[in-house]
């Protein structure tokens, strides 16, 4: 059995119980960073096996982790933070999983996109989860034109490196939308502004930490 368990995506009190059981439970984790998982499983006394298994691994390993399933070997996979597969490795293993004929369940938890969206203020009832943005200005600004005249609340996940280019070119290609910026989510110093993309650029910080889920309203 393939287990796709999510954490807690910042403070570990989220975890579920279900999700304990089966860490403990499984022969071994397929991580996305060992050392993390590792400080996860210590914290709630849980020794396990870990493999590796991240973005420049994943096609490699998926074979080896595809294997331990034939052979009867339940593994849970995990990741940074969140719930595997949403922007983090995973799809690949799934997809060959679910080829091979090998049982796959997930053990629901946090996503940080959705805790985004229904803080934001914006509509809830119908959004659009676009990931990442391209790193490049030009096909950033590509990125956001087919997202122009969607009539849906649009979500990005964005580095604190690229936060201020990424909002100053949805300003430029949507229009100064009401939009919201979260960060630290579930954190000591979880914060979430709101306003208009304009207002939002003009409060950013100068220098940023962290990883920031940007929220804007869809077309009218």
């Amino acid at each position: 059995m393939l287990y796709l368990v999510a954490t807690p995506i910042g403070n570990l009190s989220d975890i579920s119980l279900r999700a304990l059981e089966v860490l403990r439970s499984v022969d071994c984790v397929a991580s996305e960073d060992t050392r993390k998982t590792g400080r996860l499983l210590a914290h709630f006394e849980i020794k396990k096996q870990q493999i590796a298994f991240y973005e420049h691994n994943e096609r490699r390993v998926c074979g080896k982790i595809i294997g331990l399933l034939k052979d009867g070997k339940s593994v849970a996979l995990v990741t940074n933070a969140g719930t595997p597969g949403i922007s983090d490795p995973g799809f690949t293993l799934v997809r060959g999983a679910i080829e091979a004929g090998i049982e796959v369940t997930m053990i629901p938890g946090a996503t940080a996109f959705v805790m985004a969206v229904v803080l934001s203020g914006l509509a809830v009832h119908s959004f659009v989860f676009r990931g990442y943005p391209p790193r490049t200005k030009n096909k950033r600004r590509k990125f956001l034109e087919a997202d122009k005249e969607l009539p849906y609340t649009l979500v990005y996940y964005e580095s604190p490196y690229r936060l201020r280019g990424f909002l100053e070119d949805a300003l430029e290609v949507l229009g100064d939308r009401p939009a919201a910026v979260a960060k630290e989510l579930t954190k000591m110093f979880e914060t979430v502004r709101r306003g208009r993309l304009s207002q939002l650029l003009a409060e950013l910080e100068e220098k940023l930490k962290g990883e920031y889920v940007v929220v804007i309203g869809g077309a009218e």
